[in-house]
């Protein structure tokens, strides 16, 4: 599965970027396959292991944070792996055509 999400800190101010960024280092400190860009970070693997890890993300801003927002969209394909890549690459063959 591949879920693409984002974790606000709210009530800390506007500037949230260090709060995104421990986010995100618990997500690259999984080993799983991952990818940040300005709107979500998206994270692929078997259910429990990228539930666990977004669960982690949003506990360590929530340590520091007073509320957190969540959004989430997942991707349930069983038996497809490395798509977060092949996914891209498809688009950017139509692309080039």
């Amino acid at each position: 599965m591949i879920i693409a999400f984002s974790v606000t800190p709210l009530g800390v101010g506007e500037d949230v970027g260090e709060y995104v960024a421990d986010a995100v280092r618990v997500v690259r400190e999984s080993g799983l396959p991952n990818s940040t860009d300005a709107m979500f970070t998206s994270i692929e693997g078997e259910w429990d292991e990228v539930m666990d890890v977004v669960r982690r993300a949003v506990t360590v801003v929530e340590a520091r944070a007073p509320r957190v927002s969540v959004v989430m969209k997942a991707d349930i394909r069983p038996g497809v792996t490395d798509g977060l890549t092949s996914k891209v690459a498809t688009v950017e063959r139509h692309l080039a055509q």
